[in-house]
C-alpha cells in the first residue's frame, strides 16, 4: 500500500522569517505560521490557533525573508518531518515541522503593493527568478480586481 506525506495550510505568520545559512551556504528560513479555526458552540463564538514551524530552503528561503514580514498571509505545501536531538541536559527532545517544497504569498495589504513590514512589493521588475517560483507575490491585482477583492472577508472563506 502507498503513502502519502503531504501538508496543505494557510496562515498568517506570528513573525518575521528567521534566515541562516549552513555551513554550505544554503540559505535556510523558519517560518512561525498560525492557522486559526472558528466555530460556534452553545451561541458562542470559538476558536483555536495552531501554531506551525516551516522550514524553506534555498532561492525560496531567501524569497521569504526579502518579501514577508509578520502578519502576512502565506498558502504552504510540503510534508510533515519529526526531528529529535538531545539537549545539553542529556534529554532526548523531538519537533515536528512542516518542510516546504511550495509557498506562496498571499494578497498585500495596505496600499500601493506595500506589505505590513513596509517592504515595497512595487520594484521587483528585475527579479525574474521570483516571478516564476512565486506568481501570487509579485503580481499587484489588475485594477478592476481590486474592487471586488477589498469586499471579500477572509474569515467567511471555510477552509
Amino acid at each position: 500500500m502507498a503513502s502519502l506525506n503531504r501538508v496543505m495550510i494557510l496562515g498568517r505568520l506570528g513573525a518575521d522569517p528567521e534566515l541562516r545559512y549552513t555551513q554550505n551556504q544554503t540559505a535556510v528560513a523558519t517560518l512561525s505560521v498560525a492557522t486559526t479555526e472558528f466555530w460556534t458552540k452553545d451561541g458562542q463564538r470559538q476558536e483555536q490557533t495552531e501554531w506551525h514551524r516551516v522550514i524553506v530552503w534555498n532561492r525560496q528561503a531567501e524569497n521569504c525573508c526579502k518579501y514577508l514580514s509578520k502578519g502576512r498571509s502565506v498558502f504552504v505545501e510540503g510534508k510533515v518531518q519529526t526531528r529529535s536531538w538531545e539537549d545539553k541536559g542529556g534529554q532526548k527532545r523531538y519537533t515536528t515541522e512542516i518542510i516546504a517544497n511550495n509557498i506562496q504569498f498571499v494578497g498585500y495589504e495596505g496600499n500601493n503593493g506595500a506589505s505590513p513590514g513596509g517592504k515595497d512589493a512595487t520594484n521587483r521588475e528585475g527579479d525574474s527568478s521570483t516571478t516564476s517560483r512565486f506568481p501570487q507575490a509579485d503580481a499587484s491585482p489588475p485594477a478592476s480586481a481590486s474592487a471586488s477583492a477589498s469586499a471579500v472577508n477572509f474569515d467567511d472563506i471555510p477552509f
